[in-house]
C-alpha cells in the first residue's frame, strides 16, 4: 500500500507526544478542523489507526472496522498495552470472514477515546495540560466525520464495507446515513438506531461511579497526579454485567464459591462471579481513561437517527444503494432483537436492500466478539455476495 502510506505521511507529525505504540497516526492541523455537533471545532486533532491487508489498484476493497465502547484500533493485532490478541481476531485476518488476503482493512481509534486519537486525556494546545472536561462533548456522527477525514487522507473515496458491533454498529448506521455514496455494504451487529432509556440509565450509573471517586477531581486527575481507579472499576463491573446473559453467567459461574467450599460470612469475593467482576474492573483501569469513558458513553446516549431525520429512521436511509446485513443475538438484552428488527423495518420502508439474521446463542451482547460459527458464516456469505456484485476478484 505504498501510495496510501505516502498520502497519509503528509498528515503525520513526527514525535507526536500522544502517539500510541504500534499504530499509524493521522494529524489534522488548524487548517483542517473537525466540526462537531456541539457547535464547536476541534483543532488540531489526530486519529490513531491500524491497517491490515493490501489496497488494490482501483482502491475498491477497503473495509472499515468500527470498534465498540472500550475497543480500539487493534482489531486484528496484539494490543500494545495489554499484550492480548486483537479484539476481533475471530473475524478479521487471513482466510477469516473479513479476509485480509482479499480486503484492505482499516480500524481507527474513535475521537474521544484514549489509544492515540484525540480525547480528554490528550494535551489541550491552548493550556499545555490534558483537556479533561474542557474537551468538547462528541457524538457518534462526530466520530464518523473524523473517520471520513482519515479516509480522505488515505485517498480512499469509497468503502467496500463498514462493519462493527454495539457502538461500532451505531457508527456503521451513521456512516450509511451521513455518507451514503461512500459505503457499498454495511454490517451492523448487535446495535440500535438509538440508545434506549434503560441503556442510558446503565451508563449514568457508570458515570456517577467515576465522578463519585474522590480521586476524579472534577476530571483533573492527571494534573492532580491521581486516578479514579475505584470508580472506573465499578463502572466497568456494572457495564460488564450487561454484556453477558443470565444463562452465560449461570453456565460459567452459577453459585460456585471462589477457592472455598463455604461462605466466609464477610464481604470478600466469596463467589466466583464476584471475583470475575472484580478482575474485569481492575484490569480495565490499566488500559482505559476515566474521562474517555464518560465521553464515549455520552456519545452513545445521544445517538438517535430518527431525531436527526425528522423523527423517522426511514428518512435516514431513503435513496440508499448500500446493501445491509443486520445481525442480532437471542440472549442480547442490551440491544435485543427487536432493536435490530426496527433497523430492518426502517430499511424496508425506505426501499433499502437488507438481509437479517437472529443468531441463537446464550452468550449475550458480547456474542459478536466471541467464537460464533453462525456469525462467521453469515459475514463471509454476505461479503462474498457483495464482492461479486462489486466485481472484486478473490485476490482483492
Amino acid at each position: 500500500m505504498g501510495d496510501v502510506e505516502t498520502a497519509v505521511r503528509s498528515t503525520l507529525r513526527a514525535g507526536e507526544a500522544d502517539a500510541p505504540r504500534n499504530s499509524e497516526v493521522a494529524y489534522f492541523g488548524p487548517d483542517k478542523p473537525l466540526k462537531l455537533d456541539a457547535g464547536v471545532e476541534l483543532s488540531p486533532f489526530q486519529i490513531a489507526y491500524k491497517t491490515y491487508g493490501t489496497l488494490n489498484a482501483d482502491r475498491s476493497n477497503a473495509v472499515l472496522i468500527c470498534h465498540a465502547l472500550t475497543g480500539d484500533q487493534h482489531a486484528a493485532s496484539p494490543n500494545p498495552v495489554t499484550g492480548k490478541p486483537g479484539w476481533w481476531v475471530t473475524m478479521v485476518g487471513p482466510g477469516k470472514p473479513i479476509d485480509t488476503e482479499r480486503y484492505f482493512v482499516i480500524c481507527s481509534n474513535v475521537i474521544g477515546s484514549c489509544m492515540g486519537s484525540t480525547g480528554p486525556a490528550s494535551t489541550n494546545p491552548k493550556t499545555g495540560e490534558p483537556w479533561g472536561l474542557d474537551f468538547p462533548v462528541i457524538t457518534i456522527r462526530d466520530m464518523v466525520r473524523a473517520q471520513a477525514m482519515l479516509l480522505d487522507a488515505l485517498n480512499i473515496e469509497t468503502l467496500f464495507a463498514v462493519a462493527g458491533g454495539s457502538m461500532g454498529g451505531m457508527q456503521v448506521l451513521q456512516w450509511a446515513a451521513s455518507f451514503p455514496k461512500r459505503v457499498f455494504c454495511a454490517l451492523p451487529l448487535a446495535c440500535a438506531t438509538r440508545h434506549s432509556a434503560q441503556n442510558i440509565a446503565f451508563h449514568e450509573v457508570g458515570r456517577q461511579a467515576v465522578m463519585a471517586d474522590p480521586e476524579w477531581h472534577h476530571g483533573r486527575y492527571v494534573v492532580e497526579g491521581t486516578e479514579p481507579r475505584r470508580g472506573l472499576a465499578v463502572a466497568r463491573m456494572a457495564a460488564h454485567i450487561t454484556y453477558l446473559s443470565d444463562a452465560a453467567l449461570h453456565r460459567k459461574f452459577g453459585r460456585k464459591f471462589q477457592d472455598r467450599d463455604k461462605p466466609t460470612f464477610s464481604f470478600d469475593a466469596d463467589f466466583e462471579v464476584e471475583s470475575y467482576l472484580r478482575h474485569q474492573g481492575s484490569s480495565f483501569v490499566e488500559r482505559f481513561d476515566a474521562n474517555s469513558y464518560l465521553y464515549l458513553t455520552r456519545a452513545m446516549d445521544y445517538f438517535d437517527l430518527a431525531a436527526d431525520h425528522g423523527g423517522a429512521v426511514a428518512n435516514a436511509f431513503r435513496g440508499l444503494d448500500t446493501r445491509f446485513c443486520v445481525v442480532s443475538f437471542t440472549s442480547d438484552w442490551l440491544f435485543p432483537t427487536s432493536e435490530s428488527r426496527n433497523i430492518v423495518h426502517a430499511l424496508n420502508a425506505s426501499g433499502g436492500r437488507v438481509s437479517f439474521a437472529e443468531i441463537v446463542t446464550d452468550k449475550g451482547h458480547d456474542a459478536f466478539l466471541l467464537d460464533e460459527p453462525e456469525l462467521f458464516a453469515i459475514t463471509r456469505g454476505f461479503l462474498d455476495g457483495a464482492a461479486k456484485m462489486r466485481g472484486l476478484n478473490n485476490g482483492g
